[in-house]
């Protein structure tokens, strides 16, 4: 079985604590400990590097003092993630002073600004190693074995890891993940991802979804199709193969968008439930909302980061929107997409922001009454626009305060969402037992939110309606009434 600590993904360019990615019985010989931090499209990427690993001998563990490999695959959206990767590498070489074979590697995001500082100067690792250099990671541990600089942070135009099947780590073998793009073109002026991922990529639909039909055989019952900007999504290859037919009106079209892939993923497997992440508000079609609405296996839920409900900030930002195409583009979801589920990302004490940019986030914020969000001050990134041009003025404790603010609405906002849902009856899957009592399950509805319930019976990925009896601001509570599908055994 799979193990991985139970922390709650965060959406693409948010931060998540660390993570121990593990499967046991991987092949034998040398053994690799993987540390994964920031967005699901790190954790993506783990199942990737495991995988090309695997097949150079390396079998993963989640005991440290046996490891020959150490690598951590690196988020670098906020200073307090880089701060966290630094104090677990001073860890790494205190296990490394006693053991001087072991081998520390830094994979992803933090890779090409730290290649200087942390392998040259403090050399608190051995590898460096970019989000788009993976393929050659048992090149550059031969690089190493052999006493020579093991980097490479190069920047690649084409790379999609289409042909690489992922080795799933960590999960319930019941919810997964498949990537669909790379990079992001948007350059937000916060932004380091254009600059630690490069620019955007999309891969061969027909290879996306091949890997959710063999998701579904393999018995999992959710995938989120994962991109920085999934909305981009733009695909230009010719024909699909015949065996494709089934699964898309797009068979022989010579351009893929977004609202076509859904179409074919959720033709392709029907009974397969399909989230997608993240969005960004100036490139949703409103033909995605009618993709969202036409199939019922898509979930009812878009993660739609808005970061300021000011129109100057987000110009400010390069948004590409501003707040009442933004407004606009909420009303057009609630209209398409009735009961569906939002959640958003919030920056607080952007440059410049003044107390009226505050004041017209929480005016938006009380419009949209998001059900959830992730929300942060300001933390000003090396390379980015902002950084080089902006004077990070907003004091802490503005910034902190203006945050508090928006974390409170928030929590009113998602107490009111939640507490509508009482009496409603929910298509539930269990994903697992829940942390505070191994007599309840929790699952998710459509709309993405948690839902808790006595187990009696029931198991992790089964479908379950459950009525719901009671809320908080984070969770309904409930009862099962029965399944609503049978089994699948």
């Amino acid at each position: 079985m799979s193990k991985i600590s139970e922390i709650e993904r965060a959406p693409l360019g948010e931060e998540r604590q660390g993570e121990v990615m593990i499967r046991e019985g991987l092949g034998q010989g040398k053994k690799l400990y993987l540390e994964s931090y920031g967005c699901q499209m790190n954790f993506s990427d783990s199942e990737i590097v495991a995988s090309i690993l695997q097949k150079d001998g390396y079998e993963t563990t989640n005991n440290l003092e046996e490891a020959d490999l150490v690598l951590l695959n690196t988020c670098s959206i906020r200073e307090k993630a880089e701060q966290t990767v630094r104090n677990r590498l001073d860890q790494f070489n205190t296990l490394k002073a006693k053991n001087p074979e072991l081998k520390i590697g830094v994979l992803g995001c933090m890779a090409e600004r730290v290649r200087e500082k942390f392998f040259d100067e403090e050399k608190l690792v051995d590898l460096v190693v970019g989000p788009d250099a993976y393929r050659d990671l048992p090149n550059l541990l031969e690089e190493l074995d052999g006493g020579r600089k093991a980097v490479n942070v190069i920047l690649s135009k084409e790379e999609t890891y289409h042909d690489i099947e992922p080795v799933r780590l960590g999960g319930n073998g019941i919810t997964s993940f498949v990537s669909i793009t790379r990079g992001c073109d948007n350059m937000c002026t916060f932004c380091v991802v254009p600059f630690t991922r490069g620019r955007e990529r999309s891969r061969d639909p027909q290879t996306i979804v091949e890997e959710v039909i063999q998701l579904w055989n393999d018995g999992y019952q959710e995938v989120t199709l994962l991109g920085q900007n999934v909305d981009s999504y733009l695909w230009y290859g010719g024909g699909l193969k015949k065996d494709f037919a089934k699964a898309s009106t797009m068979a022989q079209a010579t351009a893929v968008h977004f609202a076509d892939l859904l179409h074919m993923v959720a033709q392709a497997v029907p009974d397969m439930r399909i989230r997608f992440s993240t969005s960004n508000p100036q490139d949703m079609k409103d033909e995605v909302l009618h993709a969202i609405a036409d199939h019922p296996n898509i979930c009812k839920y878009i993660h739609l980061p808005v970061q300021s409900g000011s129109s100057r900030i987000l110009k400010e930002m390069n948004r590409g929107h501003n707040r009442e195409e933004y407004f606009a583009l909420i009303d057009r979801i609630r209209r398409i997409i009735p009961g569906c589920g939002l959640s958003q990302d919030m920056i607080a004490g952007f440059p410049g922001e003044t107390e009226e940019d505050h004041q017209d986030t929480l005016s938006l914020m009380e419009y949209v009454k998001y059900d959830f969000g992730y929300m942060f001050a300001y933390s000003e990134r090396p390379n980015t626009f902002a950084a080089r041009k902006m004077d990070d003025n907003v004091p802490l404790e503005v910034k902190k305060r203006r945050l508090n603010e928006i974390i409170a609405l928030q929590q009113k906002h998602s107490a009111e969402r939640n507490a509508a849902y009482v009496g409603q009856t929910f298509e539930v899957l269990v994903e697992g037992r829940s942390k505070r009592s191994e007599d309840d399950l929790f699952g998710r509805t459509t709309q993405n939110t948690v839902v808790v319930f006595p187990r009696e019976d029931y198991r992790a990925g089964e479908w379950v309606n459950v009525t719901v009896e009671r809320s908080t601001a984070a969770t309904l509570l409930g009862k099962a009434v029965g399944y609503a599908r049978p089994p699948r055994r």
